[in-house]
């Protein structure tokens, strides 16, 4: 699987050995650097838990150990509109 720009990746230690706490990571680029067969240089965001950005980085992963990301996103609700008047007639 190659990644591309907007994936959001679960980066663990089975992508690379340095990821021993999973992270988040939404691409910008993959590079086009050679490499070892199976491996390619990432750019992008590392995420919080609700899908911020809190750092930019490059990483070297192995593409078999990536694996989808999943961002929490909170439910929105519509504001109740009281005290608007309501024509009638």
């Amino acid at each position: 699987m190659l990644p591309r720009t907007g994936d959001v990746l679960r980066v663990t230690k089975a992508a690379s050995v340095q990821f021993t706490q999973p992270m988040l990571f939404r691409v910008i680029r993959v590079h086009d650097w050679q490499t070892y067969d199976g491996w390619a240089w990432l750019d992008g965001y590392q995420l919080n838990a609700a899908g911020d950005a809190v750092e930019r980085r490059s990483i070297f992963v192995q593409l078999q150990g990536l694996q989808p990301g999943f961002v929490a996103r909170p439910q929105r609700t519509t504001p109740a509109r009281a005290g608007v008047p309501v024509a009638v007639g």
